[in-house]
């Protein structure tokens, strides 16, 4: 995400934020931080990998139920504007989206006390980047209007958690460095994922039913690697030595079962993988590889009795920062094949041309194949772990506790392992941050592993200055890190980064969900997780509910507020992209573990009597922020056509692994969403009558949507069907036809207007 930015930047100084935001985000320049560009490139594939573990090898094998909770699941569609808007994560303002290949959900999961229905979590697993401060108010703000009964959910309780995708619409942010690229915030967007949540929420409260909750673990072995290795090795090698990965490859997941008919409703896992799978180059939404896996396991649920017709499948993020999708490498992309340097990530003397490879790389196609094979790898996994559960699974039982406050991290004294008292910082971005990663190098001349007087042109120095100079006492904080943007110090016109950071941890029995704001490194996470363990077993926080084991603790994010990332002190020194985007200098890591471990106590049986200060509150920009995106003016057909009619029809006969293609005249989809709809489907001509196939939710489905004429405001639309991609067993033999549903917006106002096309029909061979 940094690249463009820094550009806005030297824009911002020279010729005034607002002319400068709205040019960069029109013309944009680099890639940067929380986004990455790559190239797709051809297809080496990994044999699936996963290892199942018996939960008796480290703790006792229970087959019984366990106590009963109070258990919902909802799920409900939060696909924002499929066109015309910049997608959220490679902060490449050129990426903007011009169509649907997946449509991405909000998950709500709801654990609530028998006896004490008012002690309740709400865990919300978005297809989004991440979670955000604007959003989060914006749900804590709709619950209350659902009613009183909807007043058991608040701050304490409510975790909003991204899958972290790449691939989702963007502008919905409340600060203003992300917004950015995205050309502002935009309504639209933000109130999709709302809305969406909301709906998930009052789905899961309305299917409340007394159940019973059991936990499992697996790994899996083929669906991430480190993307930062050289980073991971500062850290102790005795504490490496602990671990058999640099990356975590275990996968937690919880049970929902329902207890008067023994269907399950969901389940939630944790495993790690960036939400970089579809490339830089992509511009067709979807909720990237655990968007894959979730549908993919949901799917497969329907044909399963165990389970009910609405059940959930969750894939929530973990210690994420330093993980990648990339499972193949990093590969020079100049001509050469060898791998990128291992210290900088660069080719030759630069790092445009080093770039992750998935296990389908070699397919041109912006990463789909790649996507969909790491979402099927997580769903493999996590289907087997299910499976496994019918006669091994560990009963949750014990309290239902929460907690969540608020803390300026702008200027924290906390207590370093070593004794002594250290700080944070106002938040800032390093040089290495504008270098991006291997899942989306930077431009320009950033390197990674950059630190004190950085290799880059000295002209950013004079940007970096334009924009808002650092103190030497900020400076001297951040150390080794040389800022490049000072974000947590810029005002105007709205704050660019967050310095008020959510803490949350959420106890389910002898299950302790870290809420992290940021993205964890996989060492970072390591340490977050042992040191709540280690606190929790000193308080005898979970005594009653774990038969003498160590507590249950999973890390769930980023959430909430989006804080970029989590680096431990030895990957900071190293200064690569992870340390770089560490915002709160050196000891942000030891700032979330010292605050978190110290508010344990709010969650034992009997909690402490003095309440919880919910800290300052953080600044919502939702009704200030600028919002450069075009508006949908009118829609007109072509002369002598109507809207829906066939442009380009199919051919006679298809075979499998072919592609079949419509074109409709068209009107802008940012009409009408169609939320919990589709744009496309399929349908197959079974017994005398028409019975859809396919739609917006099947990967092999994509719809695609192109301005033709902006003055006459003439569009077309083309439905893709690629069959077989999504359906290992074939496609039936047929009768198929494609049909489209889009809404135009009439010329000279008028209430937008549905329509409809139909292909004509084709055979499947």
């Amino acid at each position: 995400m940094a690249r463009s930015h820094i550009a806005a930047a030297l824009a911002v100084a020279c010729v005034g934020i607002l002319t400068t935001f709205h040019l960069i985000s029109q013309f944009g320049l680099p890639n940067v931080g929380f986004f990455h560009f790559r190239q797709s490139s051809p297809e080496a594939t990994v044999a699936p990998h996963q290892v199942f573990l018996d939960p008796a090898a480290s703790r006792p094998a229970v087959t019984q139920d366990g106590p009963m909770y109070l258990l919902g699941a909802g799920k409900a569609d939060i696909t924002g504007p499929v066109v015309e808007i910049n997608l959220m994560g490679y902060a490449d303002p050129r990426q903007v989206g011009t169509g649907l290949r997946q449509r991405i959900y909000s998950r709500a999961f709801i654990v609530g006390d028998i006896d004490n229905p008012e002690e309740r979590t709400l865990y919300l697993v978005l297809d989004t980047q991440s979670g955000d401060t604007a959003v989060r108010h914006g749900i804590l703000e709709g619950l209350k209007e659902l009613g009183p009964e909807y007043g058991l959910y608040g701050k304490s309780n409510v975790a909003v958690t991204g899958t972290h995708s790449h691939s989702g619409p963007g502008a919905w942010l409340n600060y203003l460095l992300p917004q950015i690229t995205s050309k502002g915030f935009d309504e639209q967007s933000y109130r999709a994922i709302v809305d969406g949540a909301l709906l998930s929420i009052k789905r899961a409260h309305e299917a409340l039913a007394p159940g019973y909750l059991t936990v499992a673990e697996t790994q899996i072995h083929d669906a991430n690697i480190n993307r930062s290795p050289y980073a991971y090795l500062a850290n102790p090698k005795e504490e490496r030595s602990r671990y058999q990965h640099d990356v975590d490859k275990t996968m937690t997941m919880l049970r929902f079962r329902k207890a008067e008919d023994g269907k399950d409703m969901g389940v939630l896992t944790w495993f790690p993988v960036h939400g970089t799978s579809m490339l830089g180059n992509n511009t067709l939404i979807s909720g990237d590889n655990k968007g894959v896996a979730a549908i993919l396991f949901e799917k497969d649920m329907q044909n399963l009795a165990e389970g009910t017709e609405d059940f959930v499948a969750g894939f929530s993020q973990a210690n994420v920062g330093d993980t990648s999708p990339n499972v193949l490498g990093a590969f020079c992309e100049d001509g050469s094949g060898e791998e990128c340097n291992f210290e900088d990530s660069t080719c030759g003397n630069g790092n445009k041309m080093c770039h992750g490879r998935g296990p389908m790389f070699r397919q041109k196609d912006q990463g789909a194949s790649s996507c969909l094979e790491i979402g099927r790898r997580q769903y493999a996994g996590a289907k087997a772990l299910y499976l496994s559960m019918t006669t091994k699974n560990l009963p949750l039982k014990g309290p239902i506790r929460s907690f969540h406050t608020y803390r300026d991290f702008s200027n924290m004294t906390v207590q370093h392992s070593n004794g002594s008292l250290v700080s944070t910082c106002p938040a800032a971005l390093g040089y290495s941050f504008a270098a991006g990663t291997t899942d989306g190098p930077g431009a320009f001349d950033f390197k990674q592993n950059d630190t004190g007087a950085p290799d880059a042109n000295p002209l950013w120095s004079i940007v970096r200055g334009f924009l808002h100079e650092p103190s030497e006492t900020q400076k001297a904080c951040h150390a080794p890190k040389p800022i490049l943007l000072d974000v947590g110090e810029i005002e105007r016109p709205y704050l660019w980064s967050p310095n008020i950071v959510d803490l949350q941890i959420l106890r389910i029995g002898q299950l302790l969900i870290v809420v992290s704001p940021g993205e964890a490194t996989t060492m970072a996470g390591r340490r977050w997780k042992e040191s709540i363990s280690h606190a929790a077993s000193a308080l005898s926080l979970t005594s009653e509910a774990d038969d003498g084991n160590p507590p249950i603790v999973v890390l769930g994010g980023p959430a909430n507020t989006y804080t970029h990332y989590i680096a431990t002190e030895e990957e900071y020194n190293i200064q690569r992209y992870e340390g770089a985007s560490t915002l709160y200098g050196p000891h942000t890591l030891t700032a979330y573990i010292n605050f978190t471990t110290s508010l344990l106590p709010y969650l034992q049986t009997h909690p402490k009597n003095e309440p919880l200060l919910p800290g300052p509150d953080p600044p919502i920009h939702t009704n200030i922020s600028f919002n450069f995106n075009p508006k949908v003016r009118f829609d007109r057909p072509p002369l002598l056509k109507k809207f829906g009619q066939v442009l380009q029809d199919v051919k006679p006969a298809y075979h499998h692994s072919d592609t079949v293609t419509a074109t409709f005249v068209g009107a802008n989809p940012r009409n009408n969403l169609r939320l919990e709809g589709t744009f496309a489907a399929v349908e197959h001509l079974s017994h005398g009558a028409w019975k859809r196939v396919r739609d917006d939710t099947d990967w092999d489905l994509v719809f695609r949507w192109r301005r033709t004429n902006t003055v006459l405001g003439t569009s077309e639309v083309e439905l893709s069907w690629e069959v077989g991609r999504d359906d290992d067993d074939g496609v039936e033999r047929g009768l198929y036809r494609m049909r489209f549903f889009g809404d135009q917006k009439p010329f000279g106002g008028g209430e937008v207007e549905a329509f409809e096309g139909v292909s004509g029909v084709f055979r499947i061979e």
